[in-house]
């Protein structure tokens, strides 16, 4: 599109949008959203937006309407006079089949994730890191979404793609940050139960669809879509927690009941169906109490796609299984034996991998989670 004719302060830097376009700019904030300038003698801010498909696109700030300069390929900008970022506004998108789309800008937003958190990340210190990376349900200036956050440092491009954009790897591309590997996207509107995953351009051009590896909640499988997801569990251990302070286990009998949630028991008179979390939490309980056991070991309830793996081949690290219910009812089933005096011990697998394209295997075109070398990186049996 030639753009002899539009103001050079509205296009900005042309090699950047046209980076955009291309599905090759780390940085797409650099361009997008309000950005301060001065036209000719006025100080103000210059707002750009982008969806590819779009046809025109209007501003919606106060309340005055304002329609939007197309600068080609599915970018727009407008001046505002005499405002500065921050700025609250929304767009509305127009399509040629007479179809509007209406949202807040992802792309007037700070990042969600802080410099101290992206140092201990590099540092490989970081504590709390499934606080930081994954998806998280927040308010932002009055607007609620979801905050987006996956390390992938050999991509080329990542983008955050799920039922709220069609899958389309083209919008709600993300923002690296520096160094740390770490693509970052706060997405307004986008609430708990939503599904997602990541769309990641690998060096090479190929796109890996993958699950976020911090996901909290999964699809029950075999779909493999993330889920956003936010507890609003309230723990009733505090005695058993409190107690557990002043216990010394190392010099405690213990006598441990290890259990497979899956084939423990099942309900015939439904279908020969899995027992929930919830409903196994009474049943479980009392069965171990009446053999003298004081703690229970689950095989492992990390999500994982293939079920006959016991749960030994994790897709999920973070995500208790959607098969017995949600994460709320997994806290349920430890609060209960909590308060039941039953401990609870948790199979844990990070020692292998399956290779399932959706999950960590090649995760942003490198080996980035398994050894490069194959002779070091890849079991006998399979898994990485």
């Amino acid at each position: 599109m030639n753009l002899s004719h539009v103001d050079p302060v509205l296009v900005g830097d042309a090699s950047k949008l046209e980076a955009l376009r291309e599905d090759r700019l780390h940085d797409p904030h650099s361009v997008l959203g309000a950005h301060p300038v001065r036209l000719g003698d006025t100080d103000g801010v210059v707002v750009r937006s982008y969806h590819p498909d779009a046809i025109e696109c209007t501003l919606l700030l106060g309340s005055e309407p304002r329609a939007m300069k197309p600068l080609g390929g599915g970018v727009f900008a407008a001046f505002v006079p005499a405002a500065r970022p921050p700025l609250a506004y929304r767009l509305r998108f127009h399509f040629a089949d007479g179809a509007i789309w209406e949202r807040d800008d992802p792309y007037r937003f700070l990042p969600t994730v802080g410099p101290m958190d992206q140092h201990l990340f590099n540092e490989g210190t970081h504590r709390n890191v499934w606080n930081v990376l994954g998806a998280h349900v927040k308010t932002i200036d009055q607007v609620t979404g979801t905050a987006f956050a996956v390390w992938a440092p050999n991509a080329r491009r990542v983008s955050v793609i799920g039922d709220f954009n069609r899958w389309d790897g083209r919008l709600f591309p993300m923002r690296a940050l520096g160094a740390s590997g770490i693509w970052e996207l706060f997405v307004p509107g986008i609430d708990v139960g939503a599904l997602y995953k990541f769309e990641i351009k690998t060096r090479e051009g190929a796109l890996r669809l993958k699950a976020d590896p911090y996901a909290r909640e999964m699809e029950l499988p075999p779909a493999t879509a993330s889920r956003v997801t936010k507890s609003t569990y309230v723990w009733g251990d505090d005695a058993w927690m409190k107690a557990r302070v002043g216990r010394d286990l190392r010099r405690e009998p213990i006598s441990i009941y290890e259990v497979h949630l899956g084939s423990w028991a099942r309900v015939p008179e439904d279908g020969y169906r899995w027992l929930t979390y919830r409903e196994l939490a009474p049943r479980l309980v009392a069965h171990v109490q009446r053999l003298g056991f004081t703690h229970i070991e689950l095989m492992p309830v990390a999500e994982h796609a293939f079920y006959p793996s016991w749960g030994y081949q994790v897709t999920g690290y973070y995500a208790p299984t959607a098969r017995y219910g949600t994460p709320d009812d997994f806290r349920y089933f430890v609060d209960y034996c909590h308060q039941h005096g039953v401990g609870v011990i948790t199979d844990w697998v990070p020692a292998h991998f399956p290779r399932d394209d959706f999950a960590l295997r090649r995760f942003d075109g490198t080996a980035l989670y398994e050894h490069e070398d194959a002779r070091r990186g890849e079991h006998p049996a399979g898994p990485f």
